[in-house]
């Protein structure tokens, strides 16, 4: 019998609960060290990152990286059903909002999409369970899948990031679901 996403998000969130300080922190380390070489992060102008909640991978490095190289830095923001990323220019800036997750004030100017910018855009992705398929699981409300829904050129530039222990054999997916281009789980 195959394992529903319910199931899979319950006992991979478990695992990543269980990972030490020190676990946590190599891997956060490593993750840097591996998109900071990684040639769509050294070739983009933007990046649309994400800031980590729980016990998800530290990607706040990459994105103070980022703002330091002169790219442009978006960050999600949850109204409602839909989510939106806003440009930020300090981590400093950053506000409590959806489920206490820090977010953009969202005054700063959002992400437009367009298909000659994307080429030069690097999404980074959170999520909970990744597979060997490129399938994902994020906390079940859609809100990645939605953002990504026709914006093809975008949808090519992304990576999903995450640890080691978040790899499972086999999600299932669903026609709506979006797969990252790549998944990096260290």
């Amino acid at each position: 019998m195959e394992r529903s996403k319910t199931d899979i998000r319950r006992e991979v969130l478990k695992r990543r609960e269980l990972l030490s300080e020190q676990e946590r922190a190599e891997a956060s380390l490593m993750l840097t060290e591996r998109i900071l070489k990684h040639p769509w992060y050294y070739l983009s102008k933007v990046l649309l990152g994400f800031v980590p909640y729980g016990s998800e991978i530290d990607i706040r490095e990459i994105l103070q990286d980022a703002l330091e190289c002169g790219k442009k830095v978006y960050l999600p923001k949850v109204a409602g059903d839909e989510m939106q990323f806003f440009r930020v220019f300090s981590l400093e800036e950053l506000k409590e909002g959806y489920k206490g997750i820090l977010e953009p004030d969202g005054n700063s100017g959002s992400f437009v999409y367009d298909n000659a910018a994307a080429q030069h855009t690097l999404m980074l992705m959170p999520g909970v369970a990744f597979d060997y398929n490129r399938n994902r699981i994020g906390y079940g409300r859609g809100f990645y899948d939605r953002y990504l829904q026709g914006k093809t050129v975008l949808q090519l530039r992304t990576i999903a990031v995450g640890y080691r222990c978040q790899m499972t054999e086999r999600i299932p997916a669903q026609e709506t679901d979006i797969k990252p281009c790549q998944i990096l789980c260290v």
